[in-house]
């Protein structure tokens, strides 16, 4: 049986962007004017060629060729070469920057729905082109005007890719640990040294320099997060007429993974290599929070994106793959019957269901944090700090979610094939190798948790849990309106409530100063949380598709806004039921994971 050739469905993608989060009335805002309903559908159908032509014919062959090392670089597939020339052409790196900047002042929802359509049509591609996004976008956000003019604009065209360089030998997620050292020089730039582990597409053959952004510390710099300080740091030294000079950044190796394998990861040594400060010293970690926060988002679309087509390779096998018969009224097989396609087995159709409900939702709330970013961009004053903080509230969550439940969805995709889904004959197990390190780039579902737990929960005072509390109070109102969705709104508002009789169990042992214990259970939580902003998503999903029905809107066939509502009340049935077993764990006063002693591990 072929591999599927389907990936993801524009249809679902277009019904999201415009009848879900009415993408439309965005582009009436004088930010997008430049934009209309035809031209982005042009956009979308044309990188969705892209992806059929370019990307996803390749996505077996970058895991059974990956990337290499050897005499101190790294090669990757010889398809990257055309595919980052045509991206650059395309500008997809440009697509997310202002006009004034030379980008394409794109909406950030339709930046993020590109991409999504690109990562599920090959997960490996799209990383070199997100990191250079992101680095050239903290350039322009805080560089200064000569590293605007020397570096962004070729990061902008693809000639020249970029990185982010956090992680180190001994620090990992514990950034106040960094060691790499700065040392300023008499004509203002720096010497860097020390090393730099997991980093991503940090060498390769199809880029004419690589810019990475190095967090380090200047001499006599305060310790802890205080004193970081970040810089640009070129593979290679990039003369004042513009050429380039010699290589200053060692490639040391790479890691070997266990999927992603085309996407490179690299551990580079910097040697007295040369580079230039980015905005105020000791501010080096507020600034990288820019591109980590995109990065974060897009990870969550990339978890999303895996999924998506670990779901339409499982949907084809199950289509085809014929396998035992259907009961008869007597509870019994008839034997003398032909053998029924598994998509006709309730318990394929209810993990199939699953792995739909996941895809969808997951990029309804990668939308959905994506508009928040376009509204912050278009309002003002109090408004623009509203959006500004509930997409605060909303990332860890949104790179959370799609990561450990796309996980989850792909292995329910792989066991729609059976003993076949373990087999490297299909694509399943590469998308399961793919995506398992999705919960562990930028920030690991601990870590993102406890942010969520720790930090943003009291945003404001718990001012902007309200807000989202508000926004989800709105989708309930409307649909309010259609009886279909009555059980629903029972369920939603059942599961608002459950939340906060969970802060209110937690909350005393913040305020007694017991915060290992407020927060030691942190990643249920964001499983509880997580799960009701699904349903969420899936109640707006719900009552966009019964307005479609009552109307007769003819935009999709009838079966599709049907389908919307059926895997709407799957997820309300099958997910949203396990909020009330989340709360009772988190309530549970037994603190198992504190009073213990280490050995009980042994």
């Amino acid at each position: 049986m072929p591999n599927s050739s389907q990936y993801t469905n524009l249809n679902t993608i277009k019904f999201l962007m415009y009848n879900v989060h009415q993408t439309e009335e965005l582009l009436e805002a004088n930010r997008y004017s430049a934009y209309d309903k035809p031209s982005i559908d042009l956009l979308l159908n044309s990188v969705k060629t892209f992806c059929d032509k370019s990307l996803h014919p390749f996505i077996k062959e970058m895991d059974e060729k990956p990337s290499t090392f050897a005499n101190g670089a790294i090669t990757i597939h010889p398809q990257f070469e055309s595919i980052l020339k045509e991206s650059g052409e395309m500008g997809l790196v440009a697509a997310m920057f202002e006009e004034k900047d030379g980008g394409l002042q794109l909406p950030n929802i339709v930046f993020h729905t590109l991409y999504f359509m690109m990562e599920a049509a090959n997960n490996h591609v799209t990383g070199y082109l997100g990191l250079t996004a992101g680095a050239a976008n903290l350039i322009v956000s805080f560089g200064s005007d000569f590293l605007k003019e020397t570096y962004a604009q070729k990061m902008m065209s693809l000639e020249w890719t970029g990185t982010m360089c956090l992680t180190e030998p001994q620090a990992g997620s514990s950034l106040s640990d960094v060691k790499t050292t700065a040392s300023l020089q008499a004509d203002g730039t720096y010497k860097i040294n020390g090393q730099k582990i997991f980093i991503s597409s940090g060498d390769h053959q199809f880029a004419e320099n690589i810019i990475h952004l190095v967090l380090a510390r200047t001499e006599g710099a305060p310790s802890g997060t205080k004193g970081v300080s970040l810089f640009v740091v070129p593979k290679k030294r990039v003369a004042a007429d513009g050429s380039l000079g010699e290589q200053q950044v060692i490639v040391a190796g790479e890691f070997e993974k266990l999927g992603q394998r085309g996407y490179c990861t690299s551990h580079l040594v910097f040697e007295d290599s040369i580079g230039h400060m980015i905005g105020e010293e000791n501010h080096g970690l507020m600034y990288m929070f820019q591109m980590m926060n995109e990065a974060r988002i897009a990870t969550g679309r990339m978890g999303t994106g895996i999924a998506s087509a670990a779901y339409y390779a499982s949907l084809q096998y199950a289509k085809e793959r014929p396998q035992g018969r259907k009961l008869t009224s007597s509870g019994k097989k008839d034997l003398d019957e032909e053998q029924t396609l598994i998509i006709n087995h309730p318990d394929v159709k209810r993990m199939l269901l699953f792995q739909k409900s996941i895809v969808e939702g997951s990029l309804s709330l990668v939308m959905q944090a994506a508009h928040y970013v376009d509204l912050e961009h278009i309002s003002e004053g109090e408004e623009k700090e509203r959006y500004n903080l509930l997409l605060e509230l909303l990332t860890p969550i949104a790179k959370t979610y799609p990561s450990e439940k796309g996980l989850e969805a792909v292995s329910t995709g792989l066991q729609v094939l059976g003993g076949y889904g373990f087999c490297m004959d299909f694509i399943l197990q590469q998308y399961y190798r793919d995506i398992r390190i999705i919960s562990i780039y930028e920030g690991t579902t601990g870590i993102q948790s406890l942010d969520l737990l720790g930090r943003k929960i009291g945003l404001k005072n718990g001012k902007v849990l309200e807000w989202l509390a508000e926004e989800i109070q709105s989708t309930i109102k409307e649909a309010s309106a259609h009886d279909s969705l009555q059980f629903n709104i029972r369920v939603l508002g059942e599961s608002l409530n459950s939340i906060q009789q969970v802060l209110g169990a937690l909350m005393p042992h913040a305020q007694n100063g017991d915060f290992e214990r407020y927060l030691a259970d942190a990643t249920i939580f964001m499983d509880l949380f997580g799960t009701v902003v699904m349903g969420w998503q899936w109640l707006k999903i719900g009552v966009s598709a019964q307005k479609a029905l009552d109307i007769n809107d003819s935009t999709y066939a009838t079966d599709f806004y049907e389908s919307k509502l059926h895997t709407l009340q799957f997820f309300y049935k099958y997910e949203m039921s396990r909020c009330k077993g989340l709360s009772k764990t988190i309530m549970n006063e037994l603190a198992l994971t504190i009073d213990m002693k280490l050995s009980y591990l042994d």
